[in-house]
């Protein structure tokens, strides 16, 4: 079943077939201040299985290795990819049209956490 996901304004959009790789909660410094919130939720897709059907987002280059895009529009953060994680994408979580099956599987980049949220689950929490 295709999943899709959209930004604020419904300029970029995506959509992707299959499971995901992975769910996780990042709270890495980077992705706080990207998305200026505690936390951020991605989701991982291989390459192959997913596709723009908007506008192609802009680029930002974070760090070295690291692209960070965004709709040229309203701005909205839309998805992450590094040099390190070459066969993937990490889209928003928060971005896709139907979240009703979507279940997170841990926290990555605890050590990083803000200290002023505690999420109330019990799933894994990886360091950096």
């Amino acid at each position: 079943m295709e999943k899709t996901g959209r930004c604020l304004c419904g300029a970029v959009s995506f959509a992707y077939e299959g499971p995901e790789n992975w769910r996780v909660h990042c709270h890495c410094e980077s992705c706080r201040r990207q998305t200026a919130s505690a936390f951020t939720t991605f989701l991982g897709v291989s390459n192959g299985q997913w596709a723009w059907t908007g506008a192609t987002p802009k680029v930002y280059r974070s760090s070295p290795g690291v692209r960070r895009s965004f709709c040229g529009t309203c701005g909205a953060p839309v998805a992450f990819e590094a040099d390190r994680y070459p066969d993937e994408i990490h889209f928003y979580a928060a971005l896709l049209d139907d979240h009703s099956d979507f279940a997170p599987q841990g926290h990555v980049h605890w050590d990083e956490r803000v200290a002023w949220v505690t999420p109330a689950d019990d799933l894994p929490r990886k360091p950096a």
